[in-house]
Protein backbone atom coordinates (compact mmCIF):
# COMPACT_ATOMS: atom_id res chain seq x y z
CA UNK A 1 0.00 0.00 0.00
CA UNK A 2 1.41 3.52 -0.82
CA UNK A 3 1.55 5.75 1.94
CA UNK A 4 2.16 9.32 1.69
CA UNK A 5 5.28 9.84 4.33
CA UNK A 6 4.78 12.67 6.86
CA UNK A 7 5.88 16.36 6.67
CA UNK A 8 7.88 17.90 8.86
CA UNK A 9 8.42 21.80 9.61
CA UNK A 10 12.17 22.59 9.05
CA UNK A 11 14.54 23.03 12.42
CA UNK A 12 13.38 26.64 14.14
CA UNK A 13 15.83 29.50 12.69
CA UNK A 14 16.29 27.95 9.19
CA UNK A 15 15.69 30.29 6.64
CA UNK A 16 14.57 28.12 3.98
CA UNK A 17 11.76 29.07 0.98
CA UNK A 18 8.56 27.66 1.55
CA UNK A 19 9.11 25.74 -1.77
CA UNK A 20 11.52 23.70 0.08
CA UNK A 21 9.08 23.47 2.91
CA UNK A 22 7.11 19.91 2.85
CA UNK A 23 4.53 20.97 5.74
CA UNK A 24 3.71 23.78 4.35
CA UNK A 25 3.39 22.71 0.65
CA UNK A 26 1.19 19.82 2.59
CA UNK A 27 -1.22 22.55 3.80
CA UNK A 28 -1.02 24.79 0.65
CA UNK A 29 -2.46 21.52 -1.08
CA UNK A 30 -4.96 21.16 1.26
CA UNK A 31 -5.88 24.61 0.77
CA UNK A 32 -6.49 24.08 -2.65
CA UNK A 33 -8.14 21.39 -3.13
CA UNK A 34 -10.73 22.55 -0.90
CA UNK A 35 -11.16 25.88 -2.08
CA UNK A 36 -11.87 24.46 -5.52
CA UNK A 37 -14.05 21.93 -3.81
CA UNK A 38 -16.03 24.97 -1.78
CA UNK A 39 -16.13 26.94 -5.70
CA UNK A 40 -18.60 23.81 -6.01
CA UNK A 41 -21.07 24.15 -3.48
CA UNK A 42 -21.32 27.89 -3.86
CA UNK A 43 -22.65 26.91 -7.12
CA UNK A 44 -24.78 23.94 -6.83
CA UNK A 45 -26.39 24.68 -3.17
CA UNK A 46 -28.14 27.49 -4.28
CA UNK A 47 -28.84 25.98 -7.73
CA UNK A 48 -30.24 22.69 -5.51
CA UNK A 49 -32.66 25.52 -4.19
CA UNK A 50 -33.70 27.09 -6.89
CA UNK A 51 -34.38 24.17 -9.49
CA UNK A 52 -34.52 21.10 -7.48
CA UNK A 53 -36.86 22.66 -4.98
CA UNK A 54 -38.37 25.51 -6.52
CA UNK A 55 -37.66 27.88 -3.61
CA UNK A 56 -39.00 31.28 -3.36
CA UNK A 57 -36.57 34.62 -3.13
CA UNK A 58 -37.41 34.95 0.48
CA UNK A 59 -35.87 31.35 0.68
CA UNK A 60 -32.97 31.84 -1.37
CA UNK A 61 -31.99 34.67 0.67
CA UNK A 62 -32.80 32.66 3.92
CA UNK A 63 -30.44 30.42 2.40
CA UNK A 64 -27.69 32.93 1.44
CA UNK A 65 -27.96 34.27 5.39
CA UNK A 66 -27.56 30.53 6.75
CA UNK A 67 -24.38 30.53 5.41
CA UNK A 68 -22.95 34.20 5.91
CA UNK A 69 -25.00 34.44 9.95
CA UNK A 70 -22.18 31.81 11.49
CA UNK A 71 -19.55 34.85 11.74
CA UNK A 72 -21.60 36.55 13.91
CA UNK A 73 -22.73 34.15 16.33
CA UNK A 74 -19.58 32.12 16.70
CA UNK A 75 -16.88 34.39 15.19
CA UNK A 76 -15.54 35.54 18.72
CA UNK A 77 -15.61 31.37 20.71
CA UNK A 78 -14.01 30.15 17.98
CA UNK A 79 -11.00 32.36 18.36
CA UNK A 80 -11.22 31.44 22.40
CA UNK A 81 -11.58 27.84 20.74
CA UNK A 82 -8.56 27.98 18.80
CA UNK A 83 -6.32 29.17 21.20
CA UNK A 84 -7.19 26.53 23.69
CA UNK A 85 -7.06 23.93 21.43
CA UNK A 86 -4.30 22.07 19.41
CA UNK A 87 -4.31 23.31 15.82
CA UNK A 88 -3.80 20.44 13.53
CA UNK A 89 -6.45 18.50 15.02
CA UNK A 90 -8.70 20.98 15.12
CA UNK A 91 -7.89 21.51 10.98
CA UNK A 92 -8.79 17.86 10.65
CA UNK A 93 -11.97 17.30 12.21
CA UNK A 94 -13.58 20.61 10.58
CA UNK A 95 -12.51 19.27 7.72
CA UNK A 96 -14.07 15.81 8.50
CA UNK A 97 -17.07 17.62 9.80
CA UNK A 98 -17.81 19.45 6.62
CA UNK A 99 -17.14 16.56 4.72
CA UNK A 100 -20.24 14.79 6.58
CA UNK A 101 -22.43 17.69 6.00
CA UNK A 102 -21.98 17.70 2.63
CA UNK A 103 -22.61 14.22 2.24
CA UNK A 104 -26.28 14.64 3.62
CA UNK A 105 -27.38 15.94 0.67
CA UNK A 106 -26.67 13.49 -2.18
CA UNK A 107 -28.07 11.24 0.01
CA UNK A 108 -30.86 12.66 0.87
CA UNK A 109 -31.87 13.40 -2.83
CA UNK A 110 -31.13 9.57 -3.38
CA UNK A 111 -33.60 8.65 -0.54
CA UNK A 112 -35.98 11.46 -2.07
CA UNK A 113 -35.84 12.93 1.13
CA UNK A 114 -34.53 16.46 0.49
CA UNK A 115 -36.35 19.75 1.21
CA UNK A 116 -35.53 23.62 1.94
CA UNK A 117 -35.03 22.75 5.28
CA UNK A 118 -31.91 20.73 4.94
CA UNK A 119 -30.25 23.03 2.89
CA UNK A 120 -30.84 25.64 5.30
CA UNK A 121 -29.26 23.31 8.58
CA UNK A 122 -25.91 22.12 6.16
CA UNK A 123 -25.81 25.73 5.23
CA UNK A 124 -25.66 26.98 8.63
CA UNK A 125 -23.27 24.27 10.31
CA UNK A 126 -21.02 24.90 6.80
CA UNK A 127 -20.43 28.02 7.90
CA UNK A 128 -19.80 27.51 11.60
CA UNK A 129 -17.70 24.76 10.70
CA UNK A 130 -15.73 27.15 7.92
CA UNK A 131 -15.48 29.76 10.50
CA UNK A 132 -13.55 27.26 13.15
CA UNK A 133 -11.60 26.48 10.18
CA UNK A 134 -10.50 29.59 8.97
CA UNK A 135 -9.66 31.25 12.41
CA UNK A 136 -7.23 28.00 13.31
CA UNK A 137 -6.01 28.21 9.86
CA UNK A 138 -5.00 31.61 10.29
CA UNK A 139 -3.50 31.06 13.43
CA UNK A 140 -2.00 27.53 12.97
CA UNK A 141 -0.07 29.23 10.13
CA UNK A 142 2.78 31.06 12.26
CA UNK A 143 3.32 27.76 14.34
CA UNK A 144 4.78 26.43 10.60
CA UNK A 145 5.99 29.08 8.65
CA UNK A 146 8.95 31.50 10.15
CA UNK A 147 7.85 35.20 10.62
CA UNK A 148 10.37 36.38 7.88
CA UNK A 149 8.51 33.73 5.39
CA UNK A 150 4.55 34.45 6.47
CA UNK A 151 4.31 36.99 3.72
CA UNK A 152 5.48 34.49 0.88
CA UNK A 153 3.12 31.86 2.79
CA UNK A 154 0.12 33.73 2.35
CA UNK A 155 0.76 35.30 -0.84
CA UNK A 156 1.06 31.49 -1.63
CA UNK A 157 -2.48 30.34 -0.43
CA UNK A 158 -4.09 33.61 -1.46
CA UNK A 159 -2.88 32.72 -5.09
CA UNK A 160 -4.37 29.35 -5.03
CA UNK A 161 -7.41 30.81 -3.59
CA UNK A 162 -7.91 33.23 -6.61
CA UNK A 163 -7.11 30.77 -8.86
CA UNK A 164 -9.80 28.96 -7.26
CA UNK A 165 -11.96 31.90 -7.82
CA UNK A 166 -11.56 31.55 -11.26
CA UNK A 167 -11.85 28.10 -12.17
CA UNK A 168 -14.16 26.92 -9.46
CA UNK A 169 -17.47 27.95 -11.24
CA UNK A 170 -16.55 26.88 -14.10
CA UNK A 171 -15.23 23.53 -13.27
CA UNK A 172 -18.45 23.68 -10.74
CA UNK A 173 -21.14 24.41 -13.77
CA UNK A 174 -19.61 21.36 -16.06
CA UNK A 175 -20.05 19.16 -12.83
CA UNK A 176 -23.94 20.06 -11.75
CA UNK A 177 -24.63 19.84 -15.85
CA UNK A 178 -22.86 15.83 -15.84
CA UNK A 179 -23.95 14.78 -12.43
CA UNK A 180 -26.50 17.30 -11.03
CA UNK A 181 -26.38 19.88 -8.84
CA UNK A 182 -26.74 17.32 -5.76
CA UNK A 183 -24.21 14.59 -6.53
CA UNK A 184 -21.73 17.78 -7.60
CA UNK A 185 -22.05 18.38 -3.91
CA UNK A 186 -20.38 15.08 -3.17
CA UNK A 187 -17.02 16.19 -5.15
CA UNK A 188 -16.61 19.15 -2.62
CA UNK A 189 -17.40 16.19 0.29
CA UNK A 190 -14.23 14.24 -1.32
CA UNK A 191 -12.17 17.77 -1.34
CA UNK A 192 -12.45 18.18 2.41
CA UNK A 193 -11.93 14.60 3.02
CA UNK A 194 -8.66 15.05 0.82
CA UNK A 195 -7.69 18.29 2.98
CA UNK A 196 -7.75 16.24 6.05
CA UNK A 197 -5.64 13.63 5.04
CA UNK A 198 -2.88 16.00 3.78
CA UNK A 199 -3.07 18.17 6.79
CA UNK A 200 -2.70 14.73 9.31
CA UNK A 201 0.93 14.41 7.50
CA UNK A 202 1.92 17.47 8.99
CA UNK A 203 4.20 17.22 12.16
CA UNK A 204 4.78 20.00 13.99
CA UNK A 205 5.00 20.15 17.53
CA UNK A 206 2.28 22.34 18.95
CA UNK A 207 1.05 21.38 22.31
CA UNK A 208 -2.45 22.69 23.78
CA UNK A 209 -3.06 25.79 25.72
CA UNK A 210 -4.85 25.89 28.96
CA UNK A 211 -7.73 28.51 29.24
CA UNK A 212 -7.32 31.98 30.27
CA UNK A 213 -7.07 32.76 33.93
CA UNK A 214 -9.18 35.70 33.20
CA UNK A 215 -12.48 34.36 33.73
CA UNK A 216 -13.95 32.15 31.80
CA UNK A 217 -15.19 32.31 27.68
CA UNK A 218 -16.34 35.39 28.07
CA UNK A 219 -13.38 37.13 29.82
CA UNK A 220 -11.14 35.53 26.89
CA UNK A 221 -13.27 36.78 24.46
CA UNK A 222 -12.54 40.38 26.10
CA UNK A 223 -9.28 40.24 26.13
CA UNK A 224 -9.17 39.51 22.12
CA UNK A 225 -10.85 42.41 21.77
CA UNK A 226 -8.84 44.45 24.22
CA UNK A 227 -5.86 43.46 22.92
CA UNK A 228 -7.11 44.42 18.79
CA UNK A 229 -8.58 47.92 19.79
CA UNK A 230 -5.64 48.32 22.42
CA UNK A 231 -2.56 47.93 19.83
CA UNK A 232 -1.68 50.56 17.53
CA UNK A 233 -0.97 48.81 14.84
CA UNK A 234 -4.11 46.01 15.07
CA UNK A 235 -6.80 48.66 15.59
CA UNK A 236 -5.93 50.33 12.31
CA UNK A 237 -5.76 47.26 10.59
CA UNK A 238 -9.39 46.67 12.07
CA UNK A 239 -10.75 49.97 10.83
CA UNK A 240 -9.04 49.76 7.42
CA UNK A 241 -10.57 46.51 6.95
CA UNK A 242 -14.28 47.01 8.62
CA UNK A 243 -14.71 50.11 6.28
CA UNK A 244 -13.57 48.25 3.21
CA UNK A 245 -16.29 45.70 4.27
CA UNK A 246 -18.90 48.41 5.23
CA UNK A 247 -18.58 50.44 2.00
CA UNK A 248 -17.85 47.51 -0.11
CA UNK A 249 -21.12 45.81 0.60
CA UNK A 250 -22.75 49.06 0.70
CA UNK A 251 -21.11 48.72 -3.25
CA UNK A 252 -21.83 45.31 -4.14
CA UNK A 253 -25.70 45.21 -2.95
CA UNK A 254 -26.05 47.49 -6.22
CA UNK A 255 -23.62 46.22 -8.65
CA UNK A 256 -25.29 44.06 -10.03
CA UNK A 257 -28.68 46.00 -10.75
CA UNK A 258 -26.06 49.01 -11.85
CA UNK A 259 -24.47 46.71 -14.84
CA UNK A 260 -27.69 45.43 -15.79
CA UNK A 261 -29.76 48.50 -15.41
CA UNK A 262 -27.89 51.32 -16.29
CA UNK A 263 -25.10 50.42 -18.22
CA UNK A 264 -26.64 47.34 -20.40
CA UNK A 265 -24.97 44.34 -19.47
CA UNK A 266 -26.32 40.80 -20.07
CA UNK A 267 -25.45 37.83 -18.36
CA UNK A 268 -21.98 37.39 -20.81
CA UNK A 269 -20.82 40.93 -19.58
CA UNK A 270 -21.75 40.52 -16.12
CA UNK A 271 -19.86 37.36 -15.72
CA UNK A 272 -16.85 38.72 -17.56
CA UNK A 273 -16.95 41.54 -14.97
CA UNK A 274 -16.80 38.99 -11.88
CA UNK A 275 -14.09 36.81 -14.10
CA UNK A 276 -11.81 39.71 -14.37
CA UNK A 277 -11.81 39.92 -10.58
CA UNK A 278 -10.75 36.97 -9.95
CA UNK A 279 -7.77 36.91 -12.50
CA UNK A 280 -6.85 40.82 -10.67
CA UNK A 281 -6.94 38.63 -7.46
CA UNK A 282 -4.57 36.14 -8.86
CA UNK A 283 -2.27 38.96 -10.19
CA UNK A 284 -2.65 40.75 -6.46
CA UNK A 285 -1.24 37.91 -4.59
CA UNK A 286 1.45 36.80 -6.62
CA UNK A 287 3.31 40.43 -6.75
CA UNK A 288 2.07 41.05 -3.16
CA UNK A 289 5.77 39.17 -1.86
CA UNK A 290 7.53 41.03 -4.45
CA UNK A 291 6.16 44.40 -3.77
CA UNK A 292 6.25 43.98 -0.13
CA UNK A 293 10.18 42.93 0.00
CA UNK A 294 10.81 46.38 -2.35
CA UNK A 295 8.55 48.81 -0.28
CA UNK A 296 8.01 47.28 3.25
CA UNK A 297 4.51 46.27 4.36
CA UNK A 298 3.38 49.24 5.83
CA UNK A 299 3.78 51.38 2.73
CA UNK A 300 2.94 48.22 0.48
CA UNK A 301 -0.38 47.95 2.25
CA UNK A 302 -0.58 52.26 1.87
CA UNK A 303 -0.18 51.74 -2.07
CA UNK A 304 -2.11 48.93 -2.01
CA UNK A 305 -5.34 50.69 -0.41
CA UNK A 306 -4.83 53.93 -2.22
CA UNK A 307 -4.86 52.14 -5.67
CA UNK A 308 -7.91 50.03 -4.54
CA UNK A 309 -9.50 53.47 -3.69
CA UNK A 310 -9.01 55.60 -7.24
CA UNK A 311 -9.39 52.39 -9.56
CA UNK A 312 -12.80 52.10 -7.70
CA UNK A 313 -13.95 55.19 -8.78
CA UNK A 314 -14.32 54.24 -12.59
CA UNK A 315 -17.15 51.92 -11.98
CA UNK A 316 -19.61 54.92 -11.45
CA UNK A 317 -17.81 57.22 -13.79
CA UNK A 318 -18.80 54.34 -16.35
CA UNK A 319 -22.33 55.71 -16.49
CA UNK A 320 -20.94 58.79 -18.35
CA UNK A 321 -19.07 56.89 -20.97
CA UNK A 322 -21.58 54.52 -22.34
CA UNK A 323 -19.17 53.37 -25.39
CA UNK A 324 -16.48 52.13 -23.31
CA UNK A 325 -18.08 51.26 -20.04
CA UNK A 326 -17.90 47.44 -20.36
CA UNK A 327 -14.14 47.70 -20.52
CA UNK A 328 -13.94 50.47 -17.88
CA UNK A 329 -16.07 48.64 -15.29
CA UNK A 330 -13.80 45.13 -16.14
CA UNK A 331 -10.16 47.35 -15.95
CA UNK A 332 -11.67 48.54 -12.23
CA UNK A 333 -12.59 45.28 -11.16
CA UNK A 334 -9.46 43.64 -12.60
CA UNK A 335 -7.07 46.82 -10.72
CA UNK A 336 -9.60 47.00 -7.65
CA UNK A 337 -9.09 42.94 -6.76
CA UNK A 338 -5.54 42.91 -7.57
CA UNK A 339 -5.06 46.04 -5.12
CA UNK A 340 -7.25 43.75 -2.73
CA UNK A 341 -5.70 40.99 -2.59
CA UNK A 342 -2.21 42.08 -2.12
CA UNK A 343 -3.61 44.34 0.77
CA UNK A 344 -5.14 40.99 2.50
CA UNK A 345 -1.95 39.54 2.15
CA UNK A 346 0.22 42.09 4.03
CA UNK A 347 -2.73 42.63 6.73
CA UNK A 348 -2.59 38.85 7.49
CA UNK A 349 1.12 38.28 7.30
CA UNK A 350 1.45 41.81 9.89
CA UNK A 351 -1.20 40.48 12.23
CA UNK A 352 0.08 37.22 12.50
CA UNK A 353 3.14 38.01 13.17
CA UNK A 354 2.31 40.47 15.77
CA UNK A 355 0.22 38.17 17.86
CA UNK A 356 1.80 35.96 20.31
CA UNK A 357 0.87 31.98 20.01
CA UNK A 358 -1.26 32.10 22.82
CA UNK A 359 -3.44 35.11 21.36
CA UNK A 360 -3.39 33.93 17.73
CA UNK A 361 -7.33 32.56 17.29
CA UNK A 362 -8.50 35.68 18.92
CA UNK A 363 -7.11 38.47 17.48
CA UNK A 364 -7.70 36.34 14.01
CA UNK A 365 -11.62 35.64 15.07
CA UNK A 366 -11.56 39.15 16.48
CA UNK A 367 -10.25 40.67 13.46
CA UNK A 368 -12.78 38.56 11.20
CA UNK A 369 -15.65 39.25 13.26
CA UNK A 370 -15.43 43.39 13.14
CA UNK A 371 -15.01 43.30 9.11
CA UNK A 372 -17.72 40.35 9.17
CA UNK A 373 -20.38 42.15 11.26
CA UNK A 374 -19.83 45.49 9.15
CA UNK A 375 -21.26 43.37 5.74
CA UNK A 376 -24.84 42.96 6.83
CA UNK A 377 -25.00 46.73 7.56
CA UNK A 378 -22.96 47.93 4.38
CA UNK A 379 -26.00 45.54 2.08
CA UNK A 380 -29.08 47.22 3.61
CA UNK A 381 -26.98 50.55 3.27
CA UNK A 382 -26.92 50.30 0.30
CA UNK A 383 -30.04 48.68 -0.57
CA UNK A 384 -31.74 52.12 1.16
CA UNK A 385 -29.67 54.61 -0.59
CA UNK A 386 -29.73 52.53 -4.12
CA UNK A 387 -33.72 53.69 -3.98
CA UNK A 388 -33.17 57.15 -2.64
CA UNK A 389 -30.18 58.63 -4.62
CA UNK A 390 -30.11 56.30 -7.51
CA UNK A 391 -27.54 53.41 -8.20
CA UNK A 392 -24.70 55.49 -9.98
CA UNK A 393 -25.05 57.82 -6.95
CA UNK A 394 -25.07 54.90 -4.39
CA UNK A 395 -21.98 53.73 -6.05
CA UNK A 396 -20.01 57.03 -5.98
CA UNK A 397 -20.91 57.29 -2.05
CA UNK A 398 -19.63 53.62 -1.62
CA UNK A 399 -16.53 54.16 -3.93
CA UNK A 400 -15.80 57.25 -2.18
CA UNK A 401 -16.17 55.51 1.60
CA UNK A 402 -13.38 52.53 0.37
CA UNK A 403 -11.12 55.40 -1.24
CA UNK A 404 -11.39 56.46 2.66
CA UNK A 405 -10.29 53.51 3.98
CA UNK A 406 -6.85 54.03 3.48
CA UNK A 407 -6.50 56.68 6.02
CA UNK A 408 -6.47 54.65 8.58
CA UNK A 409 -3.51 53.35 7.23
CA UNK A 410 -1.99 56.51 6.04
CA UNK A 411 -2.85 58.65 9.38
CA UNK A 412 -1.23 55.91 11.78
CA UNK A 413 2.10 54.29 12.20
CA UNK A 414 1.72 52.40 9.54
CA UNK A 415 3.64 53.79 7.22
CA UNK A 416 6.78 53.43 8.87
CA UNK A 417 6.14 49.90 9.38
CA UNK A 418 9.06 48.28 7.22
CA UNK A 419 9.64 44.82 8.24
CA UNK A 420 7.83 42.17 10.10
CA UNK A 421 8.32 41.57 14.01
CA UNK A 422 10.99 38.54 14.36
CA UNK A 423 9.77 35.95 17.02
CA UNK A 424 11.29 37.23 19.95
CA UNK A 425 10.20 41.14 19.20
CA UNK A 426 6.40 40.06 18.57
CA UNK A 427 5.38 40.05 22.40
CA UNK A 428 7.09 43.61 23.11
CA UNK A 429 5.20 44.63 19.55
CA UNK A 430 2.11 43.87 21.13
CA UNK A 431 2.38 46.26 23.95
CA UNK A 432 -0.60 48.59 24.37
CA UNK A 433 0.08 52.18 23.86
Amino acid sequence: MFVIPAAESPPAGRSRGLWHHPAFLRLWAASAISDVGSQISALALPLIAALTLGATPWQMGLLSAAGSAPILFVGLFAGVWVDRLRRRPLLIAMDIGRAALLLTIPLASALGLLRIEILYLVALLLGALSVLFAVAHLSFIPTLVERERLVEGNSKLQTTTSVAQVAGPGLGGVLVGLLGAAFAVLIDALSFLASALLIVGIRVNEHSRAASDAGGVIAEIGEGLRVVVAHRILRVLAGCSATISLFGQMFLAVYVLYMTRDLGLGSVGVGLVFAAGGVGALVGAVVATPATRRLGPGPAMIWAQLCFGLIGMAVPLAVLMPRVALPMVVAAEFGQWMALSAYYVNAVSVRQALAPDHLQGRVNATMRFMAGGMQPIGALLGGALGGLIGLPLTLVVASVGMLLAFLWLLLSPVRAFRVLPSSDSAGRALAPE
